[in-house]
């Protein structure tokens, strides 16, 4: 037996080395704190714009603009343990207060795998991604945002949202902020974020059921509300590392700004997290808004006399038109009444100003396009006049608009009248507009072009297989990508457009579309398909990214051919546009310029589907640059202006006119 001296030694050197190994690794048992406030508050760890205030309110931004701040717990917690992840519930209470006007963006409850959040940036983002990180696996971050502004382009449809975030700003899952009252049988009662009152937010996660709920409710409510907001199923395991930090972040927009405050948290590994005490919550201070100056004052005055002038003269207007109206009502069709829109002849007439020479735009597929202002709405449009000089009959025309005019998708764009799109086509920005005197558009950006390419391919993924009929566009090309004022895109032009039913075999037709963008089996079965409009989005792909037409008209020299012979020498990248001067993703620019590849191959039944192509570009699926690229020696069919098909119709503007979807 050792000597008392020798164990006293041993059992010191145990006690020392399990002291050392318990502030080492503090996060391998289970996470269980909670602030009442944050005055005193230890082990967290703040950046950006945030501070704690006198009186223990977090404050993560000011109503400054262009702002991010984060908070978060200092030491990470341990979220999966063995293939499973940890079950976790977390509650606080935060207040968002705008001065004056509408303020923005909003803020988030975050687990990250680190504090810094690499490459996140302000507005849009929440402090919480960046343009270049967004939608990146690598990421490893889940949110659930509190959102006081509407971002088209992120798929929102409400300034006043909560959603579930993974790795992206675009959420998995968003519902319209509210909560629903135990005491009114479940009514779903309204919950405006920016009331610059105190809110309180649940969030559980049930790593064994794998189910998020979330709840909000304003701390007036006596109680946690039993149903919540969202509750979806989602697994967090491919999203969360071994060990995570839990915080919060939050930003302000360019232009638009708000006050963000976290005024108690608490969060737990162990069970459900610890209640807040309420009484307790530090006031937020007060942002007493500026008084009004006297210019203010005199245009409110003069407003209220113009106004009432105003309310006269429209009530005058009002009873003339009421009495017009009756003798110009138009009978409808039979397919108009639950479908878009029909405008009168008289109204395009006067929106163009008596389709002036100076309103004209271009000529479409089958008329010519003019720029117009609708006095119903005051929306600035594009109207295609039809032409008298195409070959396809008005029955045939009338059928197809009546069809086409039940499809709804935010990057289609139909016929006849159409929202104007004031950053034009897209082949004007890869190349410029023939004889324009106009400056040269600006130079598109990788990642412009990246976003345009993704949402023609959601575009096209609605026709080929989420409606009710499979459309096959036949005309898939740069000049019939229209730009909005976001550069969102709109796929157009639907005048060579063909419709069947799921299942079965789209019907042989002529040979129609745009030499360079036609696949080379139309020769043979001279019959349009998804595979077809593969093909030409293959074009596409390969056109946005080198910056090339399809066919070089001075060199007659084949795109497809050329990016091929790169493939080949194993240095794809170096056909990306040179204009770029290697401001792109590299990785990125080797996967559009593959998908180019696969979707324009010989064989139609090589090419991927369409909604395979938009899971590449958005990352869903990984390039397999060992697959065999199938080619013929004949690129794209090359057939004569002969073999087009235009449509026709009379020389006036059709009265089924259509206005565009959303």
């Amino acid at each position: 037996m050792a000597p008392p001296a020798t164990r006293t030694a041993l059992l010191g050197y145990l006690a020392a080395i399990s002291l050392l190994l318990h502030c080492l690794l503090p996060s391998l048992a289970g996470a269980d704190f909670v602030y009442n406030g944050f005055e005193h508050a230890a082990n967290l760890s703040l950046d950006g714009s945030a501070s704690v205030l006198r009186g223990g309110a977090l404050r993560l931004t000011h109503d400054s603009n262009s702002l991010m701040g984060h908070a978060f717990f200092d030491s990470p917690v341990q979220v999966v343990r063995g293939n499973s992840v940890i079950s976790f519930s977390t509650a606080f209470v935060f207040d968002i207060v705008t001065v004056d006007h509408g303020g923005g963006h909003g803020l988030a409850f975050v687990v990250a795998a680190s504090k810094a959040l690499p490459g996140a940036s302000y507005g849009i983002y929440l402090g919480l991604l960046g343009e270049n990180t967004n939608g990146n696996s690598s990421n490893h971050v889940f949110a659930v945002e509190f959102d006081t502004m509407q971002v088209r382009r992120l798929n929102e449809t409400d300034s006043n949202h909560v959603g579930v975030d993974l790795n992206s700003v675009v959420s998995n899952v968003s519902e319209p902020a509210g909560y629903f009252d135990d005491d009114d049988d479940g009514r779903n009662i309204s919950v405006k974020l920016e009331s610059a009152q105190p809110i309180q937010a649940w969030v559980d996660y049930d790593g064994r059921t794998k189910v998020l709920n979330v709840t909000i409710a304003p701390v007036s409510v006596p109680s946690r509300p039993h149903r919540p907001l969202i509750s979806r199923a989602i697994d967090l395991l491919p999203v969360f590392k071994r060990e995570m930090y839990v915080g919060f972040s939050s930003s302000t927009g360019e232009k638009l700004a708000s006050s963000h405050y976290i005024l108690a948290w608490s969060f737990s590994t162990e069970g459900a997290a610890k209640a807040i005490d309420l009484s307790r919550l530090p006031k937020v201070p007060k942002q007493a808004a500026p008084p009004p100056s006297l210019s203010t004052v005199i245009e409110i005055t003069a407003s209220s006399c113009v106004a009432t002038l105003v309310v006269i003269a429209a009530a005058i207007v009002l009873a003339l038109w009421i009495r017009r109206r009756a003798a110009l009502t138009e009978m409808l069709e039979d397919w108009e009444l639950d479908h878009p829109q029909r405008l009168p002849y008289k109204e395009l007439y006067a929106a163009t100003n008596g389709f002036e020479a100076s309103k004209l735009l271009g000529a479409g597929g089958f008329g010519q396009v003019y720029k117009g202002v609708l006095r119903c709405s005051g929306d600035e449009v594009a109207i295609k006049r039809i032409s008298s000089s195409g070959t396809q009959g008005m029955r045939e025309f009338v059928a197809e608009v009546a069809s086409l005019g039940r499809m709804r998708h935010r990057n289609l764009d139909l016929l006849l009248v159409y929202e104007f799109m004031p950053n034009g086509s897209l082949d004007e920005h890869l190349f410029g507009r023939a004889g324009a005197v106009m400056p040269p558009k600006p130079l598109l950006t990788w990642g412009q072009r990246v976003g345009i390419l993704r949402g023609v391919a959601s575009g096209l993924v609605y026709l080929h297989e989420e409606w009710e009929q499979v459309v096959v566009h036949r005309d898939v090309k740069a000049s019939n990508v229209l730009l909005g004022a976001d550069m969102a895109p709109r796929l157009g032009d639907f005048g060579l457009a063909r419709l069947y039913e799921h299942g079965a075999d789209p019907a042989t037709t002529r040979i129609v579309g745009t030499l360079g963008y036609m696949a080379p089996e139309l020769t043979v079965t001279a019959r349009a398909s998804r595979a077809t409009d593969l093909f030409a989005f293959g074009v596409l792909l390969l056109e946005v990214a080198c910056g090339c037409r399809p066919i070089d008209p001075v060199t007659g020299e084949s795109l497809l051919r050329r990016v091929r012979g790169h493939h080949v020498s194993g240095d794809l990248v170096r056909a990306v546009d040179e204009r770029l001067d290697g401001c792109y993703d590299k990785k990125e620019a080797r996967l559009v310029l593959w998908l180019g590849l696969m979707c324009s191959q010989s064989r139609p039944e090589a090419r991927p589907s369409m909604r395979q192509a938009c899971q590449y570009l958005d990352g869903e699926l990984e390039m397999r640059e060992e697959a065999v690229l199938v080619f013929s020696d004949v690129d794209s069919l090359d057939v004569g202006s002969s073999a087009f098909l235009t449509w026709s119709s009379c020389n006036t503007m059709s009265g089924g006119s259509l206005l565009a979807g959303r």
